[in-house]
């Protein structure tokens, strides 16, 4: 026959409270058991005294027979110093699901993009600023162009008026 020493459920519907109880390991969580020896209030502060009472003596005799206390009872113990419970570590409890990774990574490319777009806005308003800055500065060198255009036009008309009135006269 496997002992434990475990909890059994008792209390109203979310008002938890549970007797520390050695039971046969095959009864069922709130069934029948051997010997209550303690209670676990969870609905009291972690620092307030009522909230874990053990039969200390009653709890070392059953170790003794050979009961295997359940984790949540071997934290008590612990607690208690009547057992050295070691710690636990579960690297992968604090790891993302897949779906949530996935998520990240959609997350990620957003964010990838809309920096993107932002450099992207950020020089075609430095172009737009330069054109404007060129477009200022531009009239002023165009007008002496403009009137030098218009002398070599005018420059060029005369020899081809000069040419026709040749051809006239001939």
């Amino acid at each position: 026959m496997a002992v434990k020493i475990r909890l059994a459920r008792g209390g109203a519907k979310k008002r938890p409270y549970y007797r520390v109880v050695v039971a046969d390991g095959r009864a069922p969580r709130d069934g029948k058991y051997i010997e209550k020896v303690g209670t676990h209030n969870p609905l009291l502060p972690k620092d307030h005294e009522d909230r874990i009472k053990l039969d200390v003596e009653r709890i070392e005799y059953w170790l003794s027979k050979g009961a295997k206390p359940t984790d949540r009872v071997a934290r008590f113990l612990d607690a208690a110093g009547l057992m050295k419970r070691e710690e636990r570590n579960n690297p992968n409890k604090g790891k993302p699901g897949a779906k949530a990774l996935d998520r990240i990574e959609e997350q990620k490319e957003k964010a990838a993009a809309a920096v993107e777009a932002a450099k992207e806005a950020e020089e075609a308003a430095k172009a737009a600023e330069e054109e404007a800055k060129a477009a200022a500065e531009a009239p002023a060198e165009e007008a002496p162009a403009e009137e030098t255009a218009a002398e070599e036009a005018t420059a060029d008309e005369a020899p081809a008026e000069e040419a026709a009135e040749e051809k006239d006269k001939e």
